[in-house]
């Protein structure tokens, strides 16, 4: 029986079908040199439908992980094959971009161990009660059979500082929008004493005239706008307020939010913010985050399934934009945030000694900033490394065959 890979592929935060190129052209693209690199399978690809990355991600796994399962199931059934879980004749490469590469980890994870890592740290003591063992040892007749995750910039140990640092310097005008934005939005987190008045205010407001829905407070009065700002200690506390309200931890993941977040967006209404901060909210929970990159190698070690992660870097036009300046004013200072955090910008953080799978720096020497690099890496106009990214990738999948599985591919003989 010939067999065959599928490639599945999953967007990322706020992606749609245009996630992997125009026309899905990065799909077809991959799917085309996998085909040439693994000629004894049949190599097809499918595309998760764009679903809404907001609310809790156990649940979007829990989703997306039927979803395959009647893909898988269908391809099972018209193949003909005697026992799926047993011999399966489809096996399964996850194709994540950003978050979605979290999404392919935790069913990774979900279906070779029945135990996500999502949601089983308490952050503050991982040695808690609180905290739940680690998954158990990985089954190998998990179904669908996961071959391997391909994570294209995900960012599996957190968002890096320099995504927020960089484009707090170079577009200082833009963050202060995006923080007044908020301003609003983070009266309504003001702890036990905002609960408190909570039900003594919702007469009041029930008599006002009704506003469009997803409307901002209005404007505050100068005096309060000034016991604001003296009671914050800087613009970005009140993007850790709304992060700690979304279930985040740290101002880090609120940060990487903003680099995806649209003013108009965050205007819609606090339901909106808060439900998508919370879905890009496991960025900041860091033993969580270890944790699943931990069981990801395991799996690697234990059942041979790959996982890798090919993450955007600037090149050439990294800072072009930037204007360097001394204390004097005069040209020539150097960058502060590139002082602290290097020059090598990137859009996740970047493992240098823990073993973390295979993960390989896709160069954008069009970029200038990490935002841009992250989300046209799909894109040849865009991306000048467009083709030894898909090369990269295409390596990555046949280094993951080299099994029995593969081998024992071979077209079915008809009487």
């Amino acid at each position: 029986m010939k067999k065959t890979l599928l490639l599945c592929f999953i967007h990322g935060f706020k992606g749609n079908e245009s996630t992997f190129g125009e026309n899905y052209a990065f799909v077809e693209h991959l799917r085309h040199l996998t085909q040439s690199a693994l000629p004894k399978v049949t190599v097809k690809a499918i595309v998760y439908p764009t679903y809404e990355t907001r609310g809790d991600l156990g649940e979007c796994v829990s989703r997306f992980r039927d979803w395959l399962m009647n893909k898988v199931i269908d391809l099972e059934v018209a193949a003909g094959t005697p026992s799926p879980t047993i011999d399966p004749s489809v096996r399964v490469i996850l194709v994540g971009h950003s978050m979605g590469g979290i999404v392919a980890a935790e069913t990774a994870i979900s279906l070779a161990s029945e135990h996500p890592i999502h949601n089983t740290v308490d952050e503050d003591d991982p040695s808690s009660k609180f905290t739940t063992p680690q998954p158990s040892a990985p089954n190998a007749l998990m179904f669908p059979y996961i071959q391997g995750v391909l994570a294209f910039d995900t960012p599996f140990l957190g968002i890096s500082p320099g995504v927020v640092a960089h484009g707090a310097e170079t577009h200082l005008s833009v963050a202060s929008a995006a923080v007044s934005q908020l301003s609003g939005l983070t009266s309504l987190f003001g702890g036990a004493a905002a609960n408190a008045n909570a039900n003594a205010n919702a007469h009041a407001r029930a008599q006002q005239p009704k506003k469009p829905v997803g409307a901002l407070p209005p404007a505050p009065s100068q005096e309060a706008e000034k016991k604001k700002q003296a009671a914050a200690s800087s613009g970005w506390g009140k993007w850790g307020t709304l992060a700690m309200a979304a279930g985040a931890v740290t101002a880090v993941a609120a940060g990487g939010a903003a680099a995806y977040l649209k003013r108009e967006q965050i205007s819609q209404s606090l339901s909106w913010a808060t439900s998508h901060l919370e879905f890009v909210g496991c960025l900041a929970r860091k033993e969580e985050l270890r944790r699943r990159v931990a069981y990801m190698v395991r799996l690697n070690k234990e059942l041979g399934v790959g996982f890798g992660n090919l993450y955007t870097r600037l090149g050439d036009s990294a800072g072009s934009k930037q204007v360097p300046t001394t204390a004097n004013g005069k040209a020539g200072g150097g960058s502060v945030v590139a002082t602290v955090l290097g020059n090598e910008r990137t859009f996740c953080v970047v493992p240098h000694k823990e073993p973390v799978g295979d993960w390989r720096p896709a160069v954008n020497d069009k970029a200038q900033d990490e935002t841009f690099a992250h989300m046209s890496m799909f894109e040849p106009k865009e991306n000048p490394g467009y083709e030894k990214l898909g090369n990269d990738a295409k390596d990555m999948i046949a280094s993951w065959m080299n099994n029995d599985w593969y081998e024992s591919s071979a077209e079915t003989i008809r009487a």
